[in-house]
């Protein structure tokens, strides 16, 4: 790595390039730990996993063939049992020791067993002990009538009508089968055989590894088998008990700390003999070669993560080169030079594309000066322009005010009225820029516009108001909504009448709505006219001669500006009345805020 790039790295505001680079090295490192992990706890469960397979397998197969024994020496107990004139006569003879007839018989029971057991290496031993004392046995060891008197005996009459599998107490190199004899249904003795003991150690010898243990129990929690440990620690007989009564079934397997250390613990029971195998095997033993192999991911993986740092690093690299040219560029436009040399992007991706943006954007950008340039020299002429246009109003006001007042000074009345409304007239229009009025202030531009009309007609106009609360007065409306409405009142309603007309403004409220009238008793009209006022699709209205909007504009802006239901009516009657309705919301005087004054709006308008 260059210094320069783990100056840039190491700063505190990192720069793409580092972004990239550790967002890279982060990704690769979470995805490595990841894989390690996963394929390393796989590889544990899977020898965990294969080592109860291999036991359980060994298990089954030491049961099968002690069962083979087993069943062996059981055919032999059956045909001992079974033999009325070698055995039970035997037994049953009144003959007694140091007789002759004793000796016939001890030779011809002695044969019998013989050759019951020859060419089997696997028996030890084959007895014949009747409970009147008479003891009849081959092979060894010795055995005599006290036998009569042990725990033994005891046993193999109390389970007489089955086999009795079990290890003598004090002995190491025999497993008794014995089973009881019987003769006109009492028992009269017993016929035993004792399997040698070094076949049940190669048969149970299983050890997955050095340091395992193998127990096989019989149904009276003895131990018929049990491996020597190669260390202290080993479980107790109880420790033992408690695990074959956790274990039920005839293969199960579970991981146990025992004594401190970690085992694999693995049961079978015997369906044949009822013994339970319990094999421990040490967990940290099984594992140690996926110790070995962990470690040696570590190794790899680590290479691996640098290997693509390295790439990552060169990647970075290369992605950000092109994006430090375009960030000089810019660097240089932001100084205000728009004339540097262009640095040529061959890339064919979105930084070459957003390269010929950037060069597009500054050809844009020195267009947009020069015409910003040229903007400002004809704003400095519209300003001088505007100032010269200012001075007309200010100079129609004052012509105005001196008509006025000439017409004071010589008694003309009417000239001084109508001077005075129109001026009052045009600085509600022209000078007034604010979108709402009150209520008041739009019945005072009317006033004044019916001072300016009614010099028009011979006969006088009446203009009168109706106002239900003066509190409706001081309510916001959009500005020269009335006078439009009065207007066509005047000029359309009560101005051809040869009678004198009279033009009614009602203002009252009613449920949360502001009702404006506009009322005349002039010749009325007819539908179709009102239509065209109202602007319907397919008429077309000639504006108002002194505003400019007629009574469809006056609608469609208060309709804009509220929604339903608010907006303009007409109703009339041919040579009678003719009666126009404003409808606004009552909306509190707020100082012309218009976002104030539509946030009063009632929900029905929508």
């Amino acid at each position: 790595m260059k210094l320069p790039f783990l100056r840039r790295i190491l700063s505190p505001r990192l720069n793409m390039q580092g972004k990239i680079f550790i967002a890279f090295g982060l990704a690769a490192l979470l995805s490595i730990v990841s894989v390690t992990s996963i394929i390393y706890m796989n590889m544990r469960e899977t020898i965990k996993d294969n080592a109860v397979t291999s036991v359980l397998d060994s298990i089954r197969q030491a049961d099968e063939s002690a069962n083979i024994m087993l069943q062996e020496i059981d055919r032999l107990n059956t045909v001992v049992v079974t033999n009325k004139y070698a055995v039970i006569d035997t037994i049953l003879s009144p003959s007694e020791e140091i007789s002759y007839e004793w000796f016939q018989e001890q030779k011809l029971i002695t044969g019998f067993l013989s050759g019951l057991i020859d060419y089997k290496p696997y028996i030890t031993r084959i007895a014949v002990v009747g409970l009147n004392g008479k003891v009849f046995f081959s092979g060894g060891p010795w055995l005599d009538r006290t036998f009569l008197e042990t725990p033994m005996m005891d046993y193999m009459l109390n389970n007489g009508s089955r086999h009795a599998y079990f290890k003598p107490q004090g002995s190491a190199d025999a497993i008794t089968v014995g089973r009881e004899i019987r003769y006109d249904r009492e028992a009269i003795g017993v016929v035993m055989v004792d399997l040698n003991y070094d076949f049940i150690k190669k048969t149970y010898g299983v050890k997955p590894t050095e340091d395992s243990l193998l127990y096989v129990l019989d149904e009276q929690n003895g131990f018929v088998y049990q491996t020597e440990p190669t260390s202290t620690g080993a479980p107790g007989q109880e420790t033992l008990v408690k695990l074959k009564h956790q274990f039920a079934g005839q293969g199960d397997a579970a991981e146990k700390t025992i004594g401190g250390r970690s085992y694999i613990v693995v049961s079978r029971q015997s369906a044949y003999t009822g013994w339970t195998t319990l094999a421990l095997i040490p967990t940290d033993s099984l594992l140690s070669e996926s110790a070995r192999i962990r470690n040696l991911m570590i190794e790899v993986s680590v290479v691996v993560f640098i290997v693509v740092l390295f790439v990552s690093l060169q990647m970075s690299s290369r992605t950000t080169i092109h994006i430090r040219r375009l960030k000089s560029m810019m660097s240089r436009v932001k100084e205000g030079n728009l004339d540097f040399p262009r640095t040529e992007i061959k890339s064919k991706d979105e930084i070459g594309e957003l390269n010929q943006v950037f060069i597009g954007m500054v050809e844009e950008l020195k267009s947009l000066m020069e015409d910003i340039r040229m903007s400002e020299r004809e704003k400095r002429e519209a300003e001088l322009t505007a100032l010269q246009a200012q001075i007309r109003p200010h100079f129609l006001y004052n012509s105005l005010n001196t008509i006025k007042y000439l017409a004071k000074l010589n008694g003309v009345p009417n000239i001084e009225e109508a001077s005075g409304a129109l001026i009052e007239l045009m600085r509600g229009v022209l000078g007034n820029s604010n979108e709402f009025l009150t209520v008041r202030e739009e019945l005072d531009y009317v006033f004044s516009y019916v001072a300016i009309e009614k010099y028009k007609f011979l006969a006088p106009i009446r203009v009168e108001t109706q106002v239900e609360d003066e509190s409706l007065l001081e309510c916001r409306v959009l500005k020269l909504m009335l006078q439009p409405l009065v207007e066509n009142a005047i000029i359309h309603g009560v101005g051809p009448s040869e009678q004198g007309g009279v033009v009614l403004i009602r203002v009252y409220e009613e449920q949360e709505i502001l009702k404006i009238e506009v009322t005349d008793n002039g010749q009325g009209m007819t539908k179709e006219r009102m239509e065209i006022l109202l602007g319907q699709p397919g008429t077309e209205e000639k504006p108002s001669r002194f505003s400019g909007m007629g009574v469809s504009n006056v609608h469609e802006r208060i309709h804009r500006m509220y929604g339903d239901p608010y907006g303009v009516k007409l109703y009339s009657e041919p040579g009678l009345y003719t009666k126009a309705e404003i409808w606004f919301p009552r909306l509190p005087d707020t100082e012309n805020n218009p976002k104030e004054v539509l946030s009063h709006v009632p929900s029905a308008a929508s």
